[in-house]
């Protein structure tokens, strides 16, 4: 058996279960407050070339997002649950920008797309690009919106494939200088 010093996050379960709920809030309350941004930015098309320059300081914000929340992982107390929150901060961040790319796209250039776009629209697109869903309701037509939209489809395999091994990395190096391996971040069962 461990000596309770040793293994001092064991004696508090309430602790886990407190962080573990206190993460999700956070992870629910980054993705709806950016959600609520993107709703209420004024996103009025003034031009093409400061809507790339505004796409790509938006994904350059995403890596420096991503980066910061990296080096959080590792320094915190529970890496897993501050992973889940890393997660939800970068993939509502990532999404929110190329709906808004799309929005601004549309909105300048009419009939990119297979029909207008509002800013929910535009969400509801890069969600089923995302996800790979494509219903097929809402097309690029436009050569510049195929382009976006492959960039996005690019972004979003990095971001599920590349994002989520360096996460995983940053989790067990976490768990590492912690001295420990196991998962205890979750709460779990209480043992009989």
């Amino acid at each position: 058996m461990d000596h309770p010093a040793e293994v001092p996050h064991r004696r508090r379960p309430g602790r886990r279960r407190r962080a573990a709920v206190s993460a999700v809030v956070r992870a629910v309350f980054i993705a709806a407050g950016l959600v609520t941004v993107y709703y209420v930015l004024p996103l009025d098309g003034r031009g093409t070339r400061g809507d790339s320059v505004l796409l790509a300081c938006g994904l350059l914000l995403v890596a420096v997002v991503f980066w910061w929340e990296v080096r959080a992982i590792v320094s915190s107390p529970f890496p897993r649950l501050k992973a889940v929150e890393a997660l939800a901060t970068t993939l509502a961040l990532f999404l929110l920008l190329f709906a808004g790319a799309y929005f601004l796209l549309e909105h300048t250039t009419p009939g990119s797309f297979s029909e207008p776009l509002t800013k929910t629209d535009s969400l509801y697109f890069t969600l089923t690009t995302f996800t790979t869903v494509g219903y097929g309701d809402i097309v690029a037509r436009s050569q510049t919106g195929r382009v976006l939209t492959m960039i996005q489809m690019a972004g979003g395999l990095m971001l599920v494939g590349v994002a989520a091994r360096i996460l995983a990395g940053a989790v067990q190096a976490g768990l590492r200088r912690q001295g420990r391996e196991s998962s205890d971040d979750f709460p779990s069962r209480p043992e009989r």
